[in-house]
């Protein structure tokens, strides 16, 4: 017995002595250790992720929430981050859409001379620029000579030919986009000059609102999950709000469109009264710049077949004044570090007060269109700089211009009745 029990306990012990070796060496093999990480890195994706050229770069933009706007508001302010595309601006889709559809119908070939012709007071020519050097073809830039520098001088440094014209109604035969569609017919016209001319003509080509319906439309949808109540833009050309209104409304029948809109333009009236202006704002009988803002790219005193296009499908108006956009512009930086252009900031007012019409709880996304770097000299110049606290209130944004009527203003989630 007294044997037997030496043997189990010997046995016992080499059992145990074996078992803390085992566990030695599997926590040995198991301590983190530089290689070890390095061995056990997750494996590589089966597909790559890899974009041919910066076209595959356009679209697929960011939906940002607007943390300031939407706690004072009670509704969720989205902006789709358009600043963010390749060109820096949402033009990018269009004028990618212009070049494919011009390609399709044989009216642009690479590498041939081609080259293509604008009128633009900045973004859509900077798009332009980037997509016909990446694509083979060169580019004419038609714009008023008041526009900020800052435009102008990146289409050269782009290698776009840039001529300026003096600010003139559509009727002008040298207003800027009849001189680019001059421009293209002398260019095809000329047996001395390589290669043809292709005006884009972003007000009246449909490829526009189509490059939005196919396009932003889409995006904007699948990021919300379907769920949303409003969608704000302003309009130049009209193709954004009329491309994603036409996308959206079939699928969100009660969703609301809503129009933002400059001081000066007539959009506005437009849509709220059937009528484009007032008869002492009728281009032609005038001799000053489109629109009278500082406010650029959006706002407009004609009818266009882009805006036309989406226009019976928009629900509302807000007309948004310049000390108003400023003040929203700098707001948007003191509370966000947004740095946005003067059209971007004139949809965050109209989100802003549609959000305050419709009450708490409603989901409204916005366009940001371009970044402030684009209006630096103009724009930016007389919004002045922001400054080092944290003073702003969306009240102080919404109460800032001078000429609108004293109205009350519920912010914090509450709806005031806030009108245009």
């Amino acid at each position: 017995m007294e044997k037997y029990s030496q043997t189990t306990i010997l046995l016992g012990g080499i059992a145990i002595g074996a078992g803390a070796v085992l566990a030695v060496g599997w926590l040995s093999s198991n301590r983190p250790s530089e290689a070890s990480s390095e061995r056990k890195s997750p494996p590589a994706k089966d597909t790559e992720d890899i974009r041919n050229g910066l076209e595959e770069c356009i679209g697929n933009t960011p939906l940002i929430r607007i943390k300031c706007l939407s706690e004072a508001t009670g509704c969720e302010i989205l902006g789709k981050a358009e600043f963010l595309e390749p060109g820096g601006s949402v033009k990018d889709r269009v004028a990618m859409k212009f070049m494919e559809t011009a390609e399709a119908a044989g009216l642009l070939t690479p590498h041939s001379g081609d080259k293509v012709y604008e009128g633009t007071v900045g973004s859509t020519g900077v798009s332009l620029a980037i997509l016909c050097r990446a694509r083979g073809y060169l580019a004419h830039i038609c714009m008023p000579n008041d526009q900020s520098t800052e435009k102008s001088d990146l289409l050269t440094k782009l290698g776009a030919e840039v001529e300026h014209v003096p600010p003139a109604p559509i009727v002008d035969r040298a207003q800027f986009v009849n001189k680019a569609r001059a421009r293209s017919e002398e260019h095809t016209n000329s047996p001395s000059i390589p290669g043809r001319g292709f005006f884009a003509d972003q007000f009246e080509n449909e490829a526009n609102w189509k490059a939005h319906y196919e396009g932003t439309g889409p995006e904007i949808f699948d990021q919300c999950g379907g769920n949303l109540d409003c969608f704000v833009a302003g309009a130049g050309t009209g193709g954004t709000i009329s491309g994603v209104a036409r996308y959206l409304k079939p699928r969100l029948p009660k969703i609301k469109i809503v129009l933002a809109d400059p001081q000066g333009s007539g959009l506005y009236n437009r849509v709220r009264y059937g009528v484009m202006f007032d008869i002492r704002e009728r281009e032609g009988t005038r001799r000053r710049q489109q629109v009278d803002t500082i406010v650029e790219g959006i706002g407009i005193n004609r009818v266009t077949a882009n805006f036309e296009a989406g226009r019976p499908l928009i629900d509302d108006a807000f007309r948004v004044g310049d000390e108003e956009a400023m003040a929203m512009a700098r707001f948007l930086v003191e509370r966000e570090g947004l740095f946005v252009g003067s059209s971007s900031a004139v949809n965050c007012v109209a989100a802003v007060r549609t959000a305050l019409q419709m009450g708490p709880g409603h989901r409204i996304v916005t366009i940001l269109c371009d970044s402030g770097t684009r209006h630096l000299s103009k724009f930016w110049a007389k919004a002045g700089n922001v400054g080092g606290g944290w003073k702003m209130t969306l009240e102080d944004v919404l109460t800032a211009e001078k000429t609108r009527p004293s109205l009350p203003v519920s912010l914090s989630g509450a709806p005031s009745g806030w009108g245009p």
